[in-house]
This record gives structure tokens, C-alpha cells and sequence, in this order.
């Protein structure tokens, strides 16, 4: 397949093909890739190794062999894959002293990530509904819960990522030149390399703005509605150890869920107020760097079952 680089006359035949992409380093000093170098290698193995004791932790103890604790394991699973699907690519290249990424490797890398970020964003919806049962319904959880439902949502879950992983690729292979082979991000972003199009296609911007509403939209809105039936349900609790209780339940996956989607909007505001392209790559650290790390972290913390179980251990 040939990607040309735009050109101003039509009838050109000098046209060059674009077989690699640059992408863009968080930083231009020198003496500083060293630092990046050792604060994003500690950063990705402490997310490795914290979502992987979550796993471990899971599948060892009997007790934790419940719902919540199933999407819990699948969202550790998930967050190692997405980081491991840009850091390392970043790490080399701070190694190497090089920005390049193959043509191919860029879309297998935005594959990737499609696929992890949307897996995310839907496992989050899916144990809001979990606490939504739990809370609410509690006396009907373990039927509503069962297990085939929990590998049912999870299925779909990945489909759903899958779908929308493969139409951005579609969208992306469409395109027949690029502006520039620059891409401002450390990785290959989708929404980055539509940008680069030189055609301003109408039916790409209808499919990606449908996507965006799809995917974007309906999770947030079923976030926000079982927490309004958790919240609604908490407060006719009559006394207040009871609705903390209740509350504490929950309390680690809205952490998360606020980690999650304010990083996300945070980057999308601040690239929108800065014309900075490398501040705007900065930003994209945040959701794509800090929230998996942080996420094992929030629930060991504030999760009483996984306390217990380090008390054990130890």
C-alpha cells in the first residue's frame, strides 16, 4: 500500500512514499533523557508489577472470587496492556536516540490501544452496573450476577473495543496522503493521524464523531445512572455508619472512574486551550501513564478485603 505525502499539484509525479511516521519526544533536552528514561521505566514496571499482585491476589483467594472482584482482575489485566502498548515503544526510543515508528508499526500500536483504552472504558461501566446490584439489589446480586452474565459483559466488552479499534484502523487506511509525518504525541494516537490527513473527509468525521458519542456517551450516562440509584438508594439509609458502609463499597471504583475520565478530559481541554502540540503530549502522560498505576494503588488502599489479604500474607 502506498501512503504520498501531500502535494499541490495533482498531476505531480514525484510523490514519495511515507513507510514511517516520527513521533514526538516529551522533551528536546538531552540531559534530560536519562531522567525520562528511569522515572518512566520505574513507572511502568510499579504498574506492571501492582496490577499483576491484583491478579495474583484475586485468582488465589477463594474469598475474592466474586463479581466485583472478577472485573477487577480484567481491568489489572487490561491497564498492563495499555500501558505496555506505548511506554515501551517510548523507552526505546529514548534509547535509540530515535522518534521513528514503521508505518505498520503505527497502526498496530493504535490498534492497541484502541482496543485497551475502550476495554477501560467499558469495564468501568460494567462494574458501575455491578455496584449498581449490589447496592440496590442486593437481595437478587448473586442471581442477577451470575456467572455466565459476568463473562457475557466482559465478551462484549472486548467486541465493543474490537469494533472500535478496527474502524478508527479502517478510517486511517483510507487516507492516501499525509501532511506531515509528524505525529504530536508519543505514540500514534488515532485522533493525531486523522489530523494529518491532507483530505478533509466528511463521512470520516460523521464516523469518528458517532464513535466518540457511542463509546464516549453512553458509558458516562450509565456511570452516571447507577450512581444516581446507588446515591438515591444510600440516602434512605437512616443512620450514617450505615450509608459510610454502603458508600465505602463503591468508593475505590468512583475513584478510579474520576481518575479515569478527568485525565481524559483534561487532555482534551488543555490541547484545546494550548497550541502547544509537545504540552498536549505531556497531558496524554496522564491517562495513559499515571491512571494504570494508580489505579492498584486506589483500590489496595481503599479496599478492605485486599487489606485483609495483605495482612495475611505478611
Amino acid at each position: 500500500m502506498f501512503i504520498f505525502w501531500c502535494s499541490s499539484n495533482i498531476v505531480a509525479q514525484n510523490l514519495t512514499r511515507v513507510s514511517e511516521f516520527q513521533l514526538m519526544s516529551l522533551s528536546e533536552d538531552p540531559d534530560l533523557q536519562p531522567t525520562l528514561f528511569g522515572l518512566f521505566l520505574s513507572m511502568y514496571l510499579v504498574t506492571v508489577l501492582g496490577n499483576l499482585l491484583i491478579i495474583l491476589a484475586v485468582s488465589s483467594d477463594s474469598h475474592l472470587h466474586t463479581p466485583m472482584y472478577f472485573f477487577l482482575s480484567n481491568l489489572s489485566f487490561v491497564d498492563i496492556g495499555f500501558i505496555s502498548t506505548t511506554v515501551p515503544k517510548m523507552l526505546v526510543n529514548i534509547l535509540t536516540h530515535s522518534r521513528v515508528i514503521s508505518y505498520v508499526g503505527c497502526l498496530t500500536q493504535m490498534s492497541l490501544f484502541g482496543i485497551f483504552v475502550c476495554m477501560d472504558d467499558m469495564l468501568l461501566t460494567v462494574m458501575a452496573y455491578d455496584r449498581f446490584v449490589a447496592i440496590c439489589h442486593p437481595l437478587h446480586y448473586t442471581v442477577i450476577m451470575n456467572p455466565r452474565l459476568c463473562g457475557f459483559l466482559t465478551l462484549v466488552s472486548f467486541l465493543l473495543s474490537l469494533l472500535d479499534s478496527q474502524l478508527h484502523n479502517l478510517m486511517i487506511l483510507q487516507i492516501t496522503s499525509f501532511k506531515d509525518v509528524k505525529i504530536s504525541s508519543f505514540f500514534c494516537d488515532p485522533s493525531q493521524l486523522l489530523n494529518l490527513s491532507c483530505s478533509d473527509n466528511f463521512s470520516d468525521n460523521i464516523v469518528k464523531y458517532f464513535l466518540a458519542a457511542i463509546y464516549g456517551l453512553f458509558p458516562i450516562s450509565g456511570i452516571f445512572f447507577s450512581y444516581y440509584k446507588i446515591i438515591a438508594s444510600i440516602l434512605r439509609i437512616p443512620s450514617s455508619g450505615g450509608k459510610y458502609k454502603v458508600f465505602s463499597t463503591c468508593g475505590s471504583h468512583l475513584a478510579v472512574v474520576c481518575l479515569f475520565y478527568g485525565t481524559v478530559v483534561g487532555v482534551y481541554l488543555s490541547s484545546a486551550v494550548s497550541h502547544s502540540p509537545r504540552k498536549g503530549a505531556v497531558a496524554s502522560v496522564m491517562y495513559t501513564v499515571v491512571t494504570p498505576m494508580l489505579n492498584p494503588f486506589i483500590y489496595s488502599l481503599r479496599n478492605r478485603d485486599i487489606k485483609n489479604l495483605h495482612s495475611r500474607a505478611i
